[in-house]
């Protein structure tokens, strides 16, 4: 009872009211007997929150009287709801005990006196239940009964009403959640397929995402290059700062300079170019990136991008830029035409050269000025047919001036293989056309003189010997022409050469050609002729009019010529041929003293085929050091006493034999091989003194001779050093002989290089005193400690009294400078008496030894002098 009462005052206080009390009275009839069932329970009162209401009070529905409906209908009530039942027409009712029960509600029956007939719920559930009420007198045998259908209504909110409503929004929330899990299901679709489609756009594209955590220092990479293991090393994102990057060094600071503006928040997004050094060398990335996470601080916490390899881009932008750059400043114009022959764009060179700025030619089309338009035509439909022009054509400048340009315009096609452009490029020619015509006019005409030139003369004679005409050539030169360029300059020399043009161009023949082939060679080409007569008469012609004293700067100069004289085709059968055989008949005429003509003949050739072996020899053997440096003692006239000696070059060919040094040391001071044979014979003779005076065998000084071309090197002192100190020689050992001719073409040059050589400790000698020109001047000024007589002085000693007062004279002379003196070419005992007489103090030649081999020169010294 006590649960049904707890129940029911759940119900109350559920429905929020106060007390409902139902008495229901059952009125039994005491009539009857005991046993007798002509009564009932009976239904007497309602209760609620322990008031009393009527039924039509808890239903609209409840229309009879408690006591005789079979249906109470009660609302959803939250307080206590009470049934107030009893017997009043049973027999002695007051002895009655009763019993109740709510079926769907009470599991057994709920017994109570006669006292307390009262049936109290609390939170009855809504639904139907099913209340009984029966009496007993004894508690065994139970009659009476009333019972009675109570239908709890549901609450407000499970009304049909509200079960329909609560069914739709159920099936609301069914659908929402149906599409929500459908919408979640494509999306999660859509974002499998999307990263699907994003990693096979990645692998695509080759690009690398990366993902970097910054708190962590971590960065996961997708989609990782083969060539590139490693992340770009910049030291924020990856590498500890000191480590060494793969970051080219030039891109490294301002990298670092884009990712720390970012960083910071000064940049929405981090972009940036720059070189990594990848495995097959430096690549070109682009990386990119955005800071997608920052914490309450706003410091990044998680950063995402992208790495590109830019490298093909970056090569071909770099080869746009400098195609675009070349074409911009080539000194050539550049035209752009369209399709239509209209120009769409030109560089600045077109402006430079036409004076038509490049708003003037834009929209302007193909056109020359000079020429018509069935010419321009012409060259569109040359241009549409094979796709280029080329030609060299004339137009006007802006200011009317004419030019010529070389123009060349190239079709050029789209991807379809059609005309989308045309491209003219064209160079201003104006000043090169000029040129061309001036050079052809220089080409064939001497500039000095006005003479046709030697390749005018080339052609000509080619002609001559081409046609088989029958002509003589007079090939000449001045006589001595450098001495005349050094001593009174070259200006006066081409003056000269002038006048000498002038002269010879009167001598010939209305149909003789005269040429000037370079220098101060001449040659006059005589046509039509081998008459002997005619052509030394002009020969003695040339040899009178150069003799003739020529008035240059108010100055007489008389010269020479020497003529080598050629007849076609007795002396050749080419013109190379007969131009090296009037070459070498010159040579010959001035072997014999000069200003004189020669014929060429067999010997003459002999001769200079004798000439190009020798020089030939004379270089193989400089080449394979056959170079032979032979002694000759130098001796003291008071007690015939070695004192020194001269170092002498000889060529010794294997197989071949001693040449005389009258063939080679000409040949070599013409050709300069006379320099590297100089050097060649200081070296060995440095070498050899330095082990005779080691050995003590030797004292005193050996004399080298030293070349006019060897003399004119601007660093002579510094070779001659350079061999010293290589080959171990102390300078007070070595004399240079230094001949007269040398030092007197530039004396003063002369002074400066012999100045330094003797600073150097090296001993100086005049060498072939007499024969030249010395000056007392600068011979007193010349830094040297002997003087050498010639041998021309001393052949005639005996028999010449000038001689032998020469001889005396430059003696006495010497003693007076403080100067020693050498006598040459001593043959015999009588010459070297007389100079002993003249207190000439020492003496060298033949008397006393010829020339010797170092091992023959040892053997000859250590043997007494016999000569008194």
């Amino acid at each position: 009872m006590g649960k049904s009462v707890q129940r029911l005052q759940q119900l109350y206080y559920s429905l929020g009211l106060r007390t409902l009390t139902i008495v229901i009275v059952s009125v039994f009839s005491l009539s009857f007997p005991l046993h007798a069932q002509d009564w009932q329970v009976e239904l007497i009162n309602l209760r609620l929150a322990n008031q009393p209401v009527s039924a039509q009070q808890l239903d609209q529905r409840n229309r009879p009287q408690l006591y005789n409906t079979e249906t109470l209908y009660v609302p959803d009530i939250q307080d206590p709801f009470s049934i107030e039942f009893g017997a009043p027409y049973a027999p002695n009712a007051r002895l009655l005990y009763y019993r109740y029960q709510l079926e769907g509600f009470d599991r057994d029956w709920v017994y109570t006196d006669n006292e307390y007939r009262r049936a109290t719920y609390t939170n009855l559930s809504y639904g139907q239940y099913t209340f009984k009420v029966e009496a007993s007198y004894d508690g065994v045998v139970w009659s009476g009964r009333r019972q009675i259908l109570l239908d709890v209504a549901a609450p407000s909110w499970l009304s049909p009403w509200a079960i329909s409503a609560y069914a739709l929004i159920l099936l609301g929330i069914l659908a929402a959640v149906f599409f929500v899990v459908r919408a979640r299901h494509l999306a999660i679709k859509q974002l499998r397929s999307s990263e699907e489609r994003l990693k096979l756009s990645l692998w695509g594209s080759g690009d690398q995402l990366w993902d970097w955590h910054v708190p962590e220092g971590t960065i996961h990479r997708h989609n990782s290059w083969r060539n590139l293991n490693e992340f770009p090393i910049d030291h924020i994102r990856s590498g500890k700062r000191g480590s060494p990057s793969n970051i080219h060094p030039l891109d490294l600071p301002k990298l670092q300079q884009q990712l720390r503006k970012h960083l910071d928040g000064a940049t929405n997004y981090f972009e940036m170019t720059y070189r990594v050094k990848a495995d097959n060398g430096w690549i070109s990335v682009l990386d990119r990136g955005k800071v997608v996470e920052r914490d309450d601080k706003q410091q990044p916490l998680r950063m995402t991008g992208t790495l590109k390899d830019i490298t093909p881009l970056v090569a071909a932008e770099e080869r746009l830029k400098m195609l675009a750059t070349s074409i911009t400043n080539i000194s050539d114009g550049v035209c752009i035409y369209n399709a239509s022959f209209k120009i769409i764009e030109t560089n600045a060179s077109v402006a430079k050269i036409t004076g038509y700025s490049r708003d003037d030619m834009l929209g302007r089309p193909l056109q020359l000025q000079l020429y018509s338009p069935e010419y321009i035509e012409q060259i569109k439909r040359l241009l549409k047919q094979h796709g280029s022009w080329h030609g060299e054509v004339e137009d006007l400048r802006k200011d009317g001036s004419l030019y010529q340009m070389e123009l060349t315009l190239d079709a050029i096609r789209d991807d379809s293989d059609r005309i989308s452009h045309y491209v003219a490029t064209f160079a201003d020619i104006t000043e090169r056309k000029s040129t061309e015509r001036e050079l052809r006019r220089l080409s064939n005409t001497d500039t000095l003189t006005g003479l046709p030139n030697r390749s005018y003369f080339q052609v000509s004679h080619a002609n001559l010997v081409r046609k088989r005409i029958q002509h003589a050539l007079l090939l000449f030169d001045l006589d001595d022409f450098k001495k005349i360029n050094d001593s009174l300059g070259h200006d006066v020399g081409d003056q000269l050469l002038l006048q000498v043009a002038e002269r010879v161009a009167e001598v010939g023949r209305p149909q003789d050609t005269f040429f000037r082939l370079g220098g101060d060679e001449f040659v006059l080409m005589l046509e039509d002729t081998s008459d002997l007569s005619v052509i030394t008469d002009v020969a003695t012609k040339i040899l009178k009019q150069v003799g003739e004293a020529f008035h240059v700067n108010q100055q007489d100069i008389v010269i020479g010529s020497s003529i080598g004289i050629v007849v076609y085709p007795n002396d050749g059968t080419s013109s190379q041929e007969l131009l090296q055989n009037a070459d070498t008949a010159m040579y010959h005429a001035k072997n014999r003293g000069g200003h004189n003509y020669q014929f060429f003949n067999e010997s003459m050739n002999k001769n200079a085929v004798r000439r190009l072996q020798v020089e030939n020899q004379l270089r193989q053997a400089l080449r394979n050091n056959h170079i032979q440096v032979m002694y000759q003692p130098k001796v003291s006239l008071r007690n015939y006493e070695f004192v020194g000696l001269e170092a002498l070059v000889r060529l010794n060919i294997p197989g071949i034999g001693l040449v005389s040094p009258n063939e080679f040391i000409p040949l070599a001071e013409e050709t300069g091989l006379i320099i590297e044979m100089g050097e060649q014979v200081l070296r060995q003779t440095c070498r050899d003194m330095r082990e005779w005076v080691k050995q003590g065998t030797v004292q005193g000084r050996v004399a080298v001779n030293l070349s006019a071309k060897q003399f004119v090197q601007p660093d002579l002192t510094k070779r001659i050093i350079s061999i010293l100190k290589e080959e171990q020689l102390a300078p007070e050992h070595l004399e240079l002989e230094i001949t007269e001719g040398v030092v007197m073409e530039d004396p003063e040059r002369a002074i400066a290089i012999m100045t330094e050589l003797h600073n150097c400790g090296i001993h100086l000698a005049l060498d072939d005193f007499g024969t030249g020109y010395s000056s007392l001047a600068y011979l007193k000024r010349f830094p040297i400690q002997t003087l050498k007589i010639d041998k021309a002085f001393v052949d005639d000693i005996n028999g010449a009294e000038r001689d032998r007062n020469m001889v005396a004279s430059i003696v006495a002379m010497a003693h007076n400078m403080g100067l020693d003196v050498v006598a040459e070419g001593v043959v015999n005992t009588a010459q070297a008496a007389t100079l002993s007489r003249l207190s000439c103090e020492f003496a060298q030649g033949y008397l006393f030894a010829e020339p010797l081999t170092s091992d023959a020169f040892l053997a000859h010294i250590s043997v007494p002098a016999s000569i008194h």
